[in-house]
Protein backbone atom coordinates (compact mmCIF):
# COMPACT_ATOMS: atom_id res chain seq x y z
CA UNK A 1 0.00 0.00 0.00
CA UNK A 2 0.87 3.68 -0.63
CA UNK A 3 0.86 6.97 1.27
CA UNK A 4 -2.29 8.19 -0.99
CA UNK A 5 -4.47 5.33 -0.45
CA UNK A 6 -4.73 3.44 -3.39
CA UNK A 7 -5.10 -0.17 -4.62
CA UNK A 8 -2.21 -2.17 -3.32
CA UNK A 9 0.34 -3.54 -6.00
CA UNK A 10 0.88 -6.45 -4.41
CA UNK A 11 -3.01 -7.31 -4.80
CA UNK A 12 -3.60 -5.74 -8.22
CA UNK A 13 -5.21 -8.57 -9.90
CA UNK A 14 -5.54 -11.02 -7.59
CA UNK A 15 -9.11 -12.96 -6.50
CA UNK A 16 -8.01 -13.06 -3.00
CA UNK A 17 -7.15 -9.75 -0.46
CA UNK A 18 -6.45 -9.52 2.83
CA UNK A 19 -9.56 -8.44 5.19
CA UNK A 20 -9.77 -4.34 5.12
CA UNK A 21 -10.60 -1.97 7.75
CA UNK A 22 -14.19 -0.85 7.88
CA UNK A 23 -12.78 2.67 6.15
CA UNK A 24 -11.00 0.95 3.79
CA UNK A 25 -14.31 -1.28 2.39
CA UNK A 26 -16.37 1.61 2.14
CA UNK A 27 -13.21 3.73 0.04
CA UNK A 28 -14.90 2.75 -3.51
CA UNK A 29 -17.98 4.12 -2.51
CA UNK A 30 -16.79 7.05 -1.24
CA UNK A 31 -14.74 7.74 -4.28
CA UNK A 32 -17.52 7.03 -6.50
CA UNK A 33 -19.57 9.76 -4.13
CA UNK A 34 -16.79 12.39 -4.94
CA UNK A 35 -18.02 13.01 -8.29
CA UNK A 36 -17.86 16.60 -8.56
CA UNK A 37 -21.30 18.47 -9.59
CA UNK A 38 -20.02 22.34 -9.14
CA UNK A 39 -22.32 23.24 -6.02
CA UNK A 40 -21.26 23.68 -2.64
CA UNK A 41 -24.08 24.42 -0.10
CA UNK A 42 -22.75 25.51 3.27
CA UNK A 43 -25.34 24.21 6.35
CA UNK A 44 -24.65 26.01 9.52
CA UNK A 45 -27.97 27.22 9.73
CA UNK A 46 -31.43 25.20 9.99
CA UNK A 47 -33.57 26.66 7.45
CA UNK A 48 -36.29 23.97 6.24
CA UNK A 49 -37.45 24.02 2.71
CA UNK A 50 -38.74 21.99 -0.14
CA UNK A 51 -41.47 19.95 -0.19
CA UNK A 52 -42.77 19.38 3.08
CA UNK A 53 -40.62 22.15 5.01
CA UNK A 54 -43.18 21.73 7.88
CA UNK A 55 -42.52 18.12 8.31
CA UNK A 56 -38.77 18.54 7.79
CA UNK A 57 -39.25 21.47 10.91
CA UNK A 58 -40.90 18.54 12.73
CA UNK A 59 -38.28 16.17 12.47
CA UNK A 60 -35.78 18.66 13.22
CA UNK A 61 -37.11 19.71 16.57
CA UNK A 62 -38.04 16.10 17.38
CA UNK A 63 -33.93 14.94 17.16
CA UNK A 64 -33.46 17.89 18.89
CA UNK A 65 -35.04 17.02 21.84
CA UNK A 66 -34.67 13.58 22.31
CA UNK A 67 -30.05 14.51 22.05
CA UNK A 68 -31.64 17.25 24.84
CA UNK A 69 -32.87 14.67 27.29
CA UNK A 70 -30.23 11.94 26.47
CA UNK A 71 -27.19 14.71 27.23
CA UNK A 72 -28.94 15.56 30.46
CA UNK A 73 -31.09 13.18 32.15
CA UNK A 74 -29.21 9.72 30.71
CA UNK A 75 -28.14 7.68 33.07
CA UNK A 76 -24.96 7.05 31.84
CA UNK A 77 -22.59 10.14 30.56
CA UNK A 78 -22.98 9.49 26.52
CA UNK A 79 -20.72 10.79 23.28
CA UNK A 80 -23.40 13.36 21.66
CA UNK A 81 -21.24 13.80 19.00
CA UNK A 82 -21.02 9.70 17.91
CA UNK A 83 -24.66 9.66 18.79
CA UNK A 84 -25.10 11.85 16.81
CA UNK A 85 -22.83 10.78 14.06
CA UNK A 86 -24.71 7.11 14.39
CA UNK A 87 -28.20 8.05 13.78
CA UNK A 88 -27.34 10.24 10.75
CA UNK A 89 -25.90 7.33 9.23
CA UNK A 90 -29.25 5.33 9.99
CA UNK A 91 -31.17 7.93 8.83
CA UNK A 92 -29.14 8.06 5.37
CA UNK A 93 -29.56 4.13 4.84
CA UNK A 94 -33.10 4.94 4.28
CA UNK A 95 -32.52 6.50 1.32
CA UNK A 96 -30.38 5.27 -1.24
CA UNK A 97 -26.68 3.12 -1.30
CA UNK A 98 -24.83 6.44 -2.06
CA UNK A 99 -25.90 9.02 0.33
CA UNK A 100 -23.84 8.96 3.20
CA UNK A 101 -21.83 11.35 5.82
CA UNK A 102 -19.03 10.96 6.31
CA UNK A 103 -17.27 12.33 9.54
CA UNK A 104 -14.34 15.08 9.61
CA UNK A 105 -12.01 12.77 11.00
CA UNK A 106 -12.70 10.12 8.16
CA UNK A 107 -13.02 13.08 5.26
CA UNK A 108 -9.49 13.77 4.49
CA UNK A 109 -8.46 10.20 3.75
CA UNK A 110 -11.76 9.75 1.61
CA UNK A 111 -10.95 13.47 -0.22
CA UNK A 112 -7.40 12.30 -0.16
CA UNK A 113 -7.71 9.64 -3.04
CA UNK A 114 -8.72 12.14 -5.81
CA UNK A 115 -5.82 14.57 -5.20
CA UNK A 116 -3.39 15.02 -7.38
CA UNK A 117 -0.65 14.69 -4.80
CA UNK A 118 -0.28 14.66 -1.57
CA UNK A 119 2.88 15.54 1.21
CA UNK A 120 4.44 13.01 2.85
CA UNK A 121 8.07 11.22 2.76
CA UNK A 122 6.85 9.16 -0.40
CA UNK A 123 7.12 5.66 0.25
CA UNK A 124 5.10 2.25 -1.59
CA UNK A 125 4.40 -0.27 1.75
CA UNK A 126 3.10 -3.60 2.93
CA UNK A 127 2.76 -4.34 6.49
CA UNK A 128 3.68 -8.21 6.82
CA UNK A 129 4.10 -9.98 10.05
CA UNK A 130 3.20 -7.06 11.94
CA UNK A 131 5.91 -4.83 10.44
CA UNK A 132 6.10 -2.39 7.83
CA UNK A 133 7.91 -2.79 4.66
CA UNK A 134 9.40 -0.51 2.02
CA UNK A 135 7.79 -1.76 -1.15
CA UNK A 136 9.64 0.90 -3.35
CA UNK A 137 10.07 4.79 -2.54
CA UNK A 138 8.38 6.92 -5.01
CA UNK A 139 10.07 8.52 -7.92
CA UNK A 140 11.03 12.16 -6.51
CA UNK A 141 10.11 11.81 -2.97
CA UNK A 142 12.42 12.48 -0.39
CA UNK A 143 12.45 8.45 0.86
CA UNK A 144 13.99 8.49 -2.65
CA UNK A 145 16.44 10.96 -2.07
CA UNK A 146 17.54 9.92 1.16
CA UNK A 147 18.30 6.16 -0.20
CA UNK A 148 15.68 4.45 1.64
CA UNK A 149 15.29 0.71 -0.20
CA UNK A 150 12.64 -1.56 -1.39
CA UNK A 151 12.56 -3.78 1.37
CA UNK A 152 13.81 -1.75 4.23
CA UNK A 153 11.86 -2.27 7.45
CA UNK A 154 10.30 0.53 9.25
CA UNK A 155 10.46 -0.07 13.24
CA UNK A 156 10.31 3.32 14.40
CA UNK A 157 8.64 6.90 13.70
CA UNK A 158 10.20 9.61 15.83
CA UNK A 159 11.19 7.33 18.15
CA UNK A 160 7.68 5.69 18.39
CA UNK A 161 7.50 2.09 17.72
CA UNK A 162 5.83 1.23 14.33
CA UNK A 163 5.76 -2.84 14.85
CA UNK A 164 3.77 -5.15 16.72
CA UNK A 165 0.24 -6.86 16.13
CA UNK A 166 -2.45 -4.63 15.73
CA UNK A 167 -0.21 -1.98 13.20
CA UNK A 168 -2.87 -0.67 10.42
CA UNK A 169 -2.79 1.19 7.82
CA UNK A 170 -4.13 4.22 9.08
CA UNK A 171 -1.90 4.35 11.36
CA UNK A 172 1.01 4.23 8.78
CA UNK A 173 -0.96 7.03 6.99
CA UNK A 174 -1.30 8.90 10.59
CA UNK A 175 3.03 8.70 11.05
CA UNK A 176 4.37 9.29 7.83
CA UNK A 177 2.14 11.80 6.01
CA UNK A 178 2.34 15.49 7.09
CA UNK A 179 2.11 18.94 6.32
CA UNK A 180 4.99 20.34 3.49
CA UNK A 181 8.32 21.41 5.10
CA UNK A 182 7.86 19.18 8.13
CA UNK A 183 10.61 16.90 9.66
CA UNK A 184 10.29 13.23 10.55
CA UNK A 185 13.01 10.50 11.59
CA UNK A 186 12.69 6.69 10.71
CA UNK A 187 14.36 3.90 12.08
CA UNK A 188 15.16 1.20 9.47
CA UNK A 189 16.09 -2.04 9.81
CA UNK A 190 18.00 -2.88 6.35
CA UNK A 191 19.02 -6.75 5.53
CA UNK A 192 22.86 -6.16 6.12
CA UNK A 193 23.37 -4.08 8.49
CA UNK A 194 24.00 -4.81 11.78
CA UNK A 195 22.10 -2.04 13.43
CA UNK A 196 18.90 0.15 12.52
CA UNK A 197 19.54 3.02 10.07
CA UNK A 198 18.25 6.17 10.95
CA UNK A 199 16.94 8.28 7.82
CA UNK A 200 16.05 12.39 8.72
CA UNK A 201 13.51 12.88 6.38
CA UNK A 202 11.44 16.40 5.31
CA UNK A 203 8.21 16.19 4.38
CA UNK A 204 7.67 17.25 0.63
CA UNK A 205 5.10 17.02 -2.04
CA UNK A 206 4.40 13.61 -3.46
CA UNK A 207 3.02 13.27 -7.49
CA UNK A 208 0.93 10.29 -7.96
CA UNK A 209 -0.61 9.05 -10.63
CA UNK A 210 -4.19 7.45 -11.66
CA UNK A 211 -2.97 6.14 -15.36
CA UNK A 212 -1.09 3.13 -13.74
CA UNK A 213 0.95 1.98 -16.83
CA UNK A 214 0.80 2.44 -20.87
CA UNK A 215 2.97 0.70 -23.38
CA UNK A 216 3.13 -1.00 -26.36
CA UNK A 217 1.76 -4.58 -26.95
CA UNK A 218 2.99 -4.85 -30.00
CA UNK A 219 4.00 -2.98 -33.26
CA UNK A 220 0.67 -1.19 -33.65
CA UNK A 221 -1.29 -1.98 -30.25
CA UNK A 222 -1.20 0.31 -27.26
CA UNK A 223 -2.60 -0.42 -23.56
CA UNK A 224 -3.29 2.59 -21.14
CA UNK A 225 -4.67 1.47 -18.04
CA UNK A 226 -6.64 3.94 -15.73
CA UNK A 227 -6.51 2.89 -11.77
CA UNK A 228 -9.06 6.15 -10.93
CA UNK A 229 -10.42 9.13 -12.05
CA UNK A 230 -8.72 12.04 -9.76
CA UNK A 231 -7.60 15.67 -10.11
CA UNK A 232 -4.78 14.93 -12.80
CA UNK A 233 -6.27 11.75 -14.46
CA UNK A 234 -7.26 13.30 -17.89
CA UNK A 235 -3.38 15.14 -18.00
CA UNK A 236 -2.00 11.89 -17.46
CA UNK A 237 -4.11 10.18 -19.81
CA UNK A 238 -3.29 12.36 -22.85
CA UNK A 239 -0.14 12.50 -21.96
CA UNK A 240 0.07 8.97 -22.75
CA UNK A 241 -2.21 8.64 -25.33
CA UNK A 242 0.14 10.86 -27.07
CA UNK A 243 3.37 9.05 -26.25
CA UNK A 244 1.54 5.85 -27.78
CA UNK A 245 0.54 7.93 -30.97
CA UNK A 246 4.12 8.71 -31.31
CA UNK A 247 5.25 5.08 -31.22
CA UNK A 248 3.03 3.61 -33.78
CA UNK A 249 -0.26 2.80 -32.22
CA UNK A 250 -3.12 2.17 -34.51
CA UNK A 251 -5.73 0.23 -31.78
CA UNK A 252 -5.73 0.42 -28.01
CA UNK A 253 -7.05 -1.15 -25.16
CA UNK A 254 -8.09 0.99 -22.69
CA UNK A 255 -8.39 -1.10 -18.95
CA UNK A 256 -10.70 0.47 -16.54
CA UNK A 257 -10.93 -2.60 -14.74
CA UNK A 258 -11.66 -2.38 -10.76
CA UNK A 259 -11.93 1.70 -11.48
CA UNK A 260 -14.10 2.50 -9.07
CA UNK A 261 -14.68 6.00 -10.53
CA UNK A 262 -14.32 9.85 -9.25
CA UNK A 263 -13.87 13.05 -10.62
CA UNK A 264 -16.81 13.25 -13.91
CA UNK A 265 -15.19 15.66 -15.78
CA UNK A 266 -12.45 13.96 -16.04
CA UNK A 267 -14.15 10.76 -17.45
CA UNK A 268 -16.24 13.06 -19.98
CA UNK A 269 -13.57 14.35 -21.05
CA UNK A 270 -11.53 10.99 -21.89
CA UNK A 271 -14.71 9.86 -23.25
CA UNK A 272 -14.52 13.61 -25.87
CA UNK A 273 -10.82 12.47 -27.02
CA UNK A 274 -12.45 9.33 -28.89
CA UNK A 275 -15.94 10.35 -30.07
CA UNK A 276 -16.10 13.07 -32.90
CA UNK A 277 -18.57 15.87 -33.75
CA UNK A 278 -20.89 16.85 -30.94
CA UNK A 279 -22.31 13.40 -29.75
CA UNK A 280 -24.19 12.88 -26.51
CA UNK A 281 -21.62 11.58 -23.81
CA UNK A 282 -23.62 11.35 -20.75
CA UNK A 283 -26.92 13.48 -19.22
CA UNK A 284 -28.49 13.64 -15.41
CA UNK A 285 -32.06 13.76 -14.56
CA UNK A 286 -32.95 14.41 -10.88
CA UNK A 287 -36.10 16.12 -9.14
CA UNK A 288 -37.04 19.34 -11.04
CA UNK A 289 -34.92 20.26 -13.81
CA UNK A 290 -32.47 21.93 -11.12
CA UNK A 291 -29.91 19.16 -11.92
CA UNK A 292 -29.95 17.85 -14.93
CA UNK A 293 -27.37 18.48 -17.22
CA UNK A 294 -26.46 16.82 -20.88
CA UNK A 295 -22.84 16.36 -21.91
CA UNK A 296 -21.92 16.66 -25.21
CA UNK A 297 -18.66 15.90 -26.95
CA UNK A 298 -17.40 19.22 -27.88
CA UNK A 299 -13.28 19.07 -28.95
CA UNK A 300 -10.99 17.45 -31.97
CA UNK A 301 -10.02 14.13 -29.82
CA UNK A 302 -6.53 12.66 -30.22
CA UNK A 303 -8.07 9.36 -30.89
CA UNK A 304 -11.16 9.60 -32.75
CA UNK A 305 -11.17 6.88 -35.57
CA UNK A 306 -8.16 3.82 -34.74
CA UNK A 307 -9.66 0.65 -33.28
CA UNK A 308 -10.46 0.58 -29.45
CA UNK A 309 -11.68 -1.74 -26.87
CA UNK A 310 -12.27 -0.87 -23.27
CA UNK A 311 -11.64 -3.42 -20.45
CA UNK A 312 -14.40 -3.36 -17.81
CA UNK A 313 -15.65 -5.78 -14.71
CA UNK A 314 -17.68 -5.90 -11.45
CA UNK A 315 -15.30 -3.53 -10.27
CA UNK A 316 -15.67 -0.80 -13.11
CA UNK A 317 -17.67 1.96 -11.23
CA UNK A 318 -19.28 5.67 -11.68
CA UNK A 319 -17.10 7.68 -14.04
CA UNK A 320 -15.50 4.19 -15.59
CA UNK A 321 -19.03 3.34 -16.56
CA UNK A 322 -19.85 6.78 -17.85
CA UNK A 323 -16.78 6.03 -20.28
CA UNK A 324 -17.95 2.95 -21.16
CA UNK A 325 -21.71 3.63 -21.71
CA UNK A 326 -20.33 6.94 -23.90
CA UNK A 327 -18.43 5.12 -26.05
CA UNK A 328 -20.78 2.26 -26.63
CA UNK A 329 -23.80 4.21 -26.87
CA UNK A 330 -21.86 5.87 -29.71
CA UNK A 331 -20.36 2.54 -31.80
CA UNK A 332 -16.89 3.95 -30.90
CA UNK A 333 -15.89 0.86 -28.76
CA UNK A 334 -16.21 -2.79 -28.24
CA UNK A 335 -16.64 -3.53 -24.51
CA UNK A 336 -14.90 -6.67 -23.44
CA UNK A 337 -14.95 -8.10 -19.99
CA UNK A 338 -18.03 -8.65 -17.07
CA UNK A 339 -21.01 -6.37 -16.56
CA UNK A 340 -19.58 -3.61 -14.11
CA UNK A 341 -20.51 -2.25 -10.66
CA UNK A 342 -23.75 0.17 -11.50
CA UNK A 343 -23.11 3.26 -9.48
CA UNK A 344 -25.09 5.29 -11.49
CA UNK A 345 -26.35 7.92 -8.70
CA UNK A 346 -24.69 11.39 -8.81
CA UNK A 347 -24.12 12.98 -5.22
CA UNK A 348 -23.40 16.58 -4.19
CA UNK A 349 -20.60 16.82 -1.36
CA UNK A 350 -22.40 19.64 1.10
CA UNK A 351 -19.39 20.53 3.68
CA UNK A 352 -21.10 20.45 7.59
CA UNK A 353 -20.41 23.26 9.90
CA UNK A 354 -17.73 20.91 12.43
CA UNK A 355 -15.57 19.86 9.19
CA UNK A 356 -17.94 17.25 8.14
CA UNK A 357 -19.85 16.49 4.77
CA UNK A 358 -22.92 15.15 3.16
CA UNK A 359 -23.13 13.19 0.17
CA UNK A 360 -26.23 14.07 -1.12
CA UNK A 361 -27.83 12.66 -3.86
CA UNK A 362 -29.12 14.50 -6.43
CA UNK A 363 -29.75 13.19 -9.90
CA UNK A 364 -28.94 9.76 -11.59
CA UNK A 365 -26.46 9.31 -14.69
CA UNK A 366 -28.01 7.86 -18.32
CA UNK A 367 -25.70 6.76 -21.05
CA UNK A 368 -26.77 7.90 -24.31
CA UNK A 369 -29.03 5.48 -25.52
CA UNK A 370 -31.06 6.44 -22.38
CA UNK A 371 -30.07 3.48 -20.33
CA UNK A 372 -29.62 4.30 -15.98
CA UNK A 373 -26.08 3.46 -15.08
CA UNK A 374 -27.72 2.54 -11.27
CA UNK A 375 -28.47 -0.61 -10.57
CA UNK A 376 -31.79 -1.32 -8.28
CA UNK A 377 -31.49 -0.99 -4.48
CA UNK A 378 -35.29 -1.52 -4.08
CA UNK A 379 -34.30 -4.69 -1.94
CA UNK A 380 -32.69 -2.56 0.93
CA UNK A 381 -28.85 -1.77 1.70
CA UNK A 382 -28.29 -5.07 2.96
CA UNK A 383 -28.72 -7.02 -0.63
CA UNK A 384 -27.38 -3.94 -2.50
CA UNK A 385 -24.14 -4.70 -0.57
CA UNK A 386 -24.22 -8.27 -0.98
CA UNK A 387 -24.73 -7.49 -5.28
CA UNK A 388 -21.09 -8.69 -5.74
CA UNK A 389 -21.23 -12.13 -4.06
CA UNK A 390 -24.89 -12.59 -5.35
CA UNK A 391 -23.67 -12.68 -8.61
CA UNK A 392 -20.96 -14.72 -7.97
CA UNK A 393 -23.76 -17.39 -6.37
CA UNK A 394 -25.59 -16.50 -9.70
CA UNK A 395 -22.81 -17.75 -12.05
CA UNK A 396 -22.70 -14.74 -13.91
CA UNK A 397 -19.05 -14.15 -13.33
CA UNK A 398 -18.68 -17.27 -15.61
CA UNK A 399 -21.52 -17.08 -17.79
CA UNK A 400 -24.08 -13.64 -19.10
CA UNK A 401 -27.18 -13.77 -16.63
CA UNK A 402 -30.11 -14.43 -19.05
CA UNK A 403 -32.15 -12.16 -16.77
CA UNK A 404 -30.87 -9.29 -17.92
CA UNK A 405 -31.26 -9.88 -21.43
CA UNK A 406 -35.00 -9.08 -21.89
CA UNK A 407 -37.01 -6.79 -23.47
CA UNK A 408 -37.92 -4.08 -21.24
CA UNK A 409 -33.92 -3.32 -20.85
CA UNK A 410 -33.51 -3.54 -24.35
CA UNK A 411 -31.94 -0.32 -25.96
CA UNK A 412 -29.98 0.89 -29.33
CA UNK A 413 -26.75 2.25 -29.98
CA UNK A 414 -26.71 5.32 -32.47
CA UNK A 415 -26.30 2.52 -35.19
CA UNK A 416 -29.22 0.29 -34.07
CA UNK A 417 -27.03 -2.03 -32.52
CA UNK A 418 -28.98 -3.45 -29.20
CA UNK A 419 -27.37 -2.78 -25.72
CA UNK A 420 -29.08 -4.04 -22.32
CA UNK A 421 -30.01 -2.00 -19.33
CA UNK A 422 -30.03 -3.43 -15.76
CA UNK A 423 -27.70 -1.76 -14.03
CA UNK A 424 -24.16 -1.32 -14.90
CA UNK A 425 -22.60 -1.53 -18.55
CA UNK A 426 -23.24 -5.13 -20.56
CA UNK A 427 -20.29 -5.96 -22.11
CA UNK A 428 -20.34 -6.68 -25.76
CA UNK A 429 -18.22 -9.54 -25.22
CA UNK A 430 -18.64 -11.20 -22.23
CA UNK A 431 -15.06 -12.82 -20.78
CA UNK A 432 -15.80 -15.29 -17.57
CA UNK A 433 -13.41 -15.42 -14.59
CA UNK A 434 -10.65 -17.80 -15.21
CA UNK A 435 -10.57 -19.41 -12.08
CA UNK A 436 -8.77 -22.83 -13.55
CA UNK A 437 -5.21 -21.91 -11.95
CA UNK A 438 -7.28 -21.05 -8.64
CA UNK A 439 -6.63 -22.92 -5.38
CA UNK A 440 -6.90 -22.44 -1.74
CA UNK A 441 -3.15 -22.32 -1.06
CA UNK A 442 -2.90 -19.77 -3.87
CA UNK A 443 -5.33 -17.95 -2.00
CA UNK A 444 -3.32 -18.01 1.27
CA UNK A 445 -0.12 -17.12 -0.54
CA UNK A 446 -2.05 -14.19 -1.07
CA UNK A 447 -3.56 -13.49 1.97
CA UNK A 448 -0.37 -13.90 3.88
CA UNK A 449 1.15 -11.57 1.26
CA UNK A 450 3.95 -14.46 0.99
CA UNK A 451 4.49 -13.98 -2.85
CA UNK A 452 5.36 -10.34 -2.45
CA UNK A 453 7.21 -10.80 0.33
CA UNK A 454 9.43 -13.58 -1.76
CA UNK A 455 10.08 -11.22 -4.58
CA UNK A 456 11.45 -8.62 -2.49
CA UNK A 457 13.79 -10.98 -0.72
CA UNK A 458 14.95 -12.04 -4.07
CA UNK A 459 14.98 -8.63 -5.58
CA UNK A 460 17.42 -7.64 -2.98
CA UNK A 461 19.65 -10.48 -3.08
CA UNK A 462 20.16 -10.03 -6.73
CA UNK A 463 19.51 -6.59 -7.21
CA UNK A 464 22.60 -5.43 -9.31
CA UNK A 465 22.55 -8.53 -12.01
CA UNK A 466 18.66 -7.33 -12.38
CA UNK A 467 19.12 -4.02 -12.63
CA UNK A 468 22.29 -4.65 -15.70
CA UNK A 469 19.37 -5.94 -17.35
CA UNK A 470 16.73 -4.32 -20.40
CA UNK A 471 13.47 -5.24 -19.75
CA UNK A 472 12.87 -6.73 -23.10
CA UNK A 473 16.09 -9.05 -22.56
CA UNK A 474 14.50 -9.81 -19.12
CA UNK A 475 11.16 -10.83 -19.94
CA UNK A 476 12.26 -12.82 -22.93
CA UNK A 477 15.43 -14.51 -20.92
CA UNK A 478 14.20 -14.91 -16.91
CA UNK A 479 12.24 -17.89 -15.80
CA UNK A 480 11.25 -18.62 -12.47
CA UNK A 481 13.18 -22.08 -11.41
CA UNK A 482 12.19 -24.83 -9.46
CA UNK A 483 14.44 -23.77 -6.85
CA UNK A 484 12.72 -20.19 -6.56
CA UNK A 485 9.40 -22.88 -6.43
CA UNK A 486 10.94 -24.31 -3.65
CA UNK A 487 12.03 -21.36 -1.86
CA UNK A 488 8.80 -19.85 -1.64
CA UNK A 489 7.26 -23.15 -0.65
CA UNK A 490 9.65 -23.32 2.33
CA UNK A 491 8.91 -19.30 2.91
CA UNK A 492 4.84 -20.11 2.64
CA UNK A 493 5.34 -22.95 5.44
CA UNK A 494 7.22 -20.78 7.41
CA UNK A 495 3.89 -18.48 7.64
CA UNK A 496 1.73 -21.20 8.40
CA UNK A 497 0.60 -21.90 4.61
CA UNK A 498 0.13 -25.81 4.50
CA UNK A 499 1.68 -27.06 1.35
CA UNK A 500 -1.20 -28.92 -0.57
CA UNK A 501 0.72 -30.64 -3.81
CA UNK A 502 -2.59 -30.55 -5.81
CA UNK A 503 -3.13 -27.50 -5.15
CA UNK A 504 0.19 -25.94 -5.87
CA UNK A 505 0.33 -28.02 -9.16
CA UNK A 506 -3.13 -26.60 -10.05
CA UNK A 507 -2.02 -23.07 -9.16
CA UNK A 508 1.72 -23.29 -10.62
CA UNK A 509 2.11 -21.50 -13.87
CA UNK A 510 -0.30 -18.38 -12.04
CA UNK A 511 2.37 -18.38 -9.61
CA UNK A 512 5.50 -18.65 -11.84
CA UNK A 513 3.66 -15.68 -13.79
CA UNK A 514 3.25 -13.54 -10.23
CA UNK A 515 6.54 -14.34 -8.96
CA UNK A 516 8.17 -12.82 -12.57
CA UNK A 517 5.77 -10.01 -12.61
CA UNK A 518 6.52 -9.08 -8.79
CA UNK A 519 10.53 -9.04 -9.53
CA UNK A 520 10.09 -7.47 -13.07
CA UNK A 521 8.27 -4.62 -11.06
CA UNK A 522 10.98 -4.15 -8.03
CA UNK A 523 13.08 -3.93 -11.20
CA UNK A 524 11.54 -1.95 -13.81
CA UNK A 525 8.16 -0.54 -12.16
CA UNK A 526 4.77 -0.93 -13.77
CA UNK A 527 6.23 -1.10 -17.08
CA UNK A 528 7.92 -4.47 -16.18
CA UNK A 529 5.19 -5.46 -13.87
CA UNK A 530 1.85 -5.38 -16.50
CA UNK A 531 3.14 -6.73 -19.26
CA UNK A 532 4.19 -10.42 -17.59
CA UNK A 533 1.48 -10.30 -15.43
CA UNK A 534 -1.00 -10.22 -18.90
CA UNK A 535 0.64 -13.38 -20.19
CA UNK A 536 -1.37 -15.09 -17.84
CA UNK A 537 -4.64 -12.78 -17.87
CA UNK A 538 -7.42 -14.13 -19.97
CA UNK A 539 -9.74 -11.10 -20.50
CA UNK A 540 -6.69 -9.04 -21.37
CA UNK A 541 -5.59 -12.17 -23.67
CA UNK A 542 -9.33 -11.98 -25.17
CA UNK A 543 -9.43 -8.59 -25.91
CA UNK A 544 -6.59 -8.52 -28.04
CA UNK A 545 -8.17 -11.52 -29.83
CA UNK A 546 -11.10 -8.95 -30.84
CA UNK A 547 -9.69 -6.27 -32.53
CA UNK A 548 -11.39 -7.11 -35.84
CA UNK A 549 -14.67 -6.65 -34.66
CA UNK A 550 -13.58 -3.22 -33.08
CA UNK A 551 -12.14 -2.57 -36.24
CA UNK A 552 -15.46 -2.85 -37.66
CA UNK A 553 -16.92 -0.67 -35.14
CA UNK A 554 -14.05 1.98 -35.37
CA UNK A 555 -15.20 2.24 -39.60
CA UNK A 556 -19.09 2.35 -38.90
CA UNK A 557 -20.39 -1.29 -39.52
CA UNK A 558 -21.72 -3.17 -36.28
Amino acid sequence: MSEEIKHTAEQEGHPHKQRNTLFQVRLPLYIAMALVVGVLIGANTFSPSGNNPQSTAKGYLKFRDILSYIDRDYVDTVDIEKLSDYAITKMLEKLDPHTSYIPAEELAMARSYLEGDFEGIGVEFNIFKDTIYVITPLSGGPSEAAGIQAGDKIIKVDGKNLAGVGITNEMVFKHLRGAEGTKVNLSILRKGSSKPLTFNLQRNKIPTSSVDVSYMVNANTGYIKVSRFSANTFDEFKQALTSLKKKGMQQLILDLRGNPGGYMDHATRMADEFIAGDKLIVYTDGKGTKYDSKTHARTKGDFENGSLIVLVDEGSASASEIVAGALQDNDRALIVGRRSFGKGLVQMPIPLNDGSELRLTISRYYTPSGRSIQKSYVDGAEKYEQDMLQRFERGEYFHPDSSLFVDSLKYKTTKGRVVYGGGGIMPDVFVARDTTELSEYLSQLYTKNVIREYTLGYYRDNRKSLEKMSFERFNKSFDVSDKMLQELVKLAGEEGVVYNDAQFKRSKNLIRNNLKAFIARSVYGNKGFFPVLHESDEEFQQALKQFARAQRLAKGNS
